[in-house]
């Protein structure tokens, strides 16, 4: 009976199915040969984990986005944007009290899911192209952070609030632990629910999906919602690390999360993808700049190579779906 189940695995296997998967443990495998023994210590683990939570992620939400069909290339920006203003409200209504704090968190997650429905207001009300729309808000969040702070830094007033982008629980820094949080959380909801459904017949084919009495307009808008949640919370957490935001802060965390989520798996056409594919993405984009740095390779070139990953995850997406 197990030989039967065993065979009939082996049968059914498909190399493509499991690449991903394939190709995070022989790049785990190349980073331990190439820094050894430093790669795997505690240490040098737990800082490539913090170093690609805060893209990781806005990479989670992004993943929503790209399986409707749609694009955010704001948010870097509006993670500035928001992680300035939350410390401007902090500094005006929080003071140093823990309710301040508290208050804050909520403003932050609301402003980050207000910026995100702007976006997706303007892609599924008003029919307008997602690159468009998210390539106009990121000049915009950009230009307000700078105009507010008056392109300076932004200072928290709250040495307390400063402990928890910086502080740990059971040995992980806590945006790590955010980071597992809201995969688990967007986990479920793709895999688990009518809406995660929906996003995937409506990124595979508005038309049909529109047939299919799905409300399109809703579906298509609640992804930049929920990106701008992950935007609010990656605000708070870089922001609380440094207990300050400087308007040039978080400069091209759009394409790490994109490179995530494609890396993961996400069909850049839309209709498929997996929240778990594109924490193992956001994973993988750490452990590459991680060896590159151990190995000496110029920070300038670090950019290049995680483009070059980019071309070739899309080259293989392209060829799997021939």
């Amino acid at each position: 009976m197990g030989e039967n189940k065993i065979g009939s695995y082996i049968k059914n296997f498909r190399l493509k199915d499991h690449s991903l998967g394939m190709a995070f443990v022989v790049l785990i495998i190349i980073a331990t040969i190439m820094g050894w023994p430093n790669f795997l210590k505690m240490r040098n683990l737990t800082n490539i984990l913090r170093q690609i939570s805060y893209t990781g992620i806005i990479g989670l939400g992004m993943t929503l986005v790209i399986i409707s069909g749609g694009i955010d290339l704001s948010v870097g920006s509006m993670t500035a944007f928001v992680g300035g203003i939350s410390i401007f409200f902090l500094n005006m209504f929080g003071g140093q009290s823990t309710i301040g704090i508290v208050l804050t968190i909520v403003f932050a997650l609301v402003l980050g899911m207000a910026c995100g429905f702007v976006n997706g207001i303007l892609v599924s009300r008003f029919k307008m192209a997602p690159f468009i729309v998210t390539l106009g808000t990121m000049s915009i969040f950009r230009s307000l952070i700078q105009y507010f702070s008056n392109a300076g830094t932004i200072l928290s007033g709250n040495n307390t609030y400063g402990k928890i982008g910086s502080g740990v629980v059971l040995g992980l820094p806590i945006p790590v632990w955010c980071f597992l949080a809201v995969g688990i959380l967007l986990h479920v909801v793709l895999n688990n629910t009518s809406f995660g459904r929906y996003l995937c017949a409506t990124g595979s084919n508005e038309q049909v999906a529109r047939y299919s009495a799905i409300n399109v307009s809703i579906i298509k808008l609640l992804p930049y919602v929920i990106t701008g949640f992950t935007v609010g919370v990656t605000a708070l957490m870089w922001s609380s690390r440094l207990n300050c935001i400087n308007p040039s802060d978080c400069t091209s965390y759009e394409m790490d999360a994109i490179a995530a989520a494609v890396i993961g798996g996400t069909l850049m056409s839309g209709g498929k993808g997996s929240i778990i594919g594109t924490m193992m993405g956001a994973i993988m984009i750490g452990v590459i700049n991680n060896m590159l740095v151990m190995g000496g390779i110029s920070a300038f070139l670090q950019q290049a190579v995680k483009g070059l990953v980019i071309i070739v995850a899309v080259l293989m997406q392209y060829n799997n779906n021939k």
